[in-house]
This record gives structure tokens, sequence and C-alpha cells, in this order.
């Protein structure tokens, strides 16, 4: 998957956490680098990473305002 074609964007992302868990959440990714993805979360609504290898699935939204 290749998440860095979204900098810039909003995107919906299934997350599994180091300790198992999934999440959705909504994004708006800044920046990816070394397997880490920068991003504001408008979920928890606060800058967030993740490691690249630990997202299980992506979509951009269709509402990119925000």
């Amino acid at each position: 998957m290749s998440i860095a074609k979204y900098i810039g964007r909003r995107v919906e992302i299934i997350y599994q956490s180091a300790d198992g868990r999934l999440t959705q959440r909504t994004i708006r990714v800044l920046d990816v680098r070394d397997g880490i993805v920068r991003a504001f979360c408008t979920t928890s609504g606060a800058p967030r990473t993740f490691r690249v290898d630990s997202i299980l699935a992506c979509m951009p939204t269709r509402r990119q305002s925000a």
C-alpha cells in the first residue's frame, strides 16, 4: 500500500495498535518517511504517528475539506 500518495489528503484507515487493538480513524496525511506516517487524526483531534506496516486498510474520504 502506498499511503504516501495521499499526502495532504484525508483518508480513512484501519489500524492495528502494538497491543493488537483495531481502530478505524480518519486522518489527514502530513508526511510519510521511514515507514512512519505523520498525520492529524480527526478522530482524536490531535497529531499522531502511525507505522505503515500496521495500517491494514486505507481509503480516501469523499469529503476532503478541513
